[in-house]
């Protein structure tokens, strides 16, 4: 059965904690941009999603179209597979929260990373 537009937008809002700006911030560092899988073109799949979270978050509710929403599901998707694979290490500066950060979810919001 798949998910309605609504329990994918909600999905969507629960697993990207950061804002807008936080994400666009993040994604002009260096860090950001050596992370993750090369879509074929140079730049990370992961870092082609955060811009495209961006546009998203910028939007109304009304004016999101199909792709939107199979993007947020994408999203939550990745999110979800990607934390259970947490390191057991520090995870300040660990790729794995780099690679979320460029997916919108930033584990240090609600882990202690200190």
């Amino acid at each position: 059965m798949s998910k309605s537009n609504e329990e994918i937008y909600d999905e969507f809002y629960d697993a990207v904690n950061m804002t807008p700006s936080e994400l666009e911030d993040w994604l002009k560092t260096d860090k950001s941009k050596d992370v993750g899988q090369d879509s074929g073109d140079g730049e990370a799949i992961g870092h082609k999603s955060g811009k495209k979270i961006i546009e998203i978050k910028n939007k109304n509710k009304a004016d999101l179209n199909d792709a939107d929403y199979d993007h947020m599901n994408n999203v939550v998707g990745y999110v979800n597979r990607h934390k259970a694979q947490k390191p057991k290490s520090d995870i300040k500066t660990s790729d794995w929260r780099y690679s979320l950060k460029n997916w919108g979810h930033d584990p240090c919001k609600e882990l202690d990373c200190d």
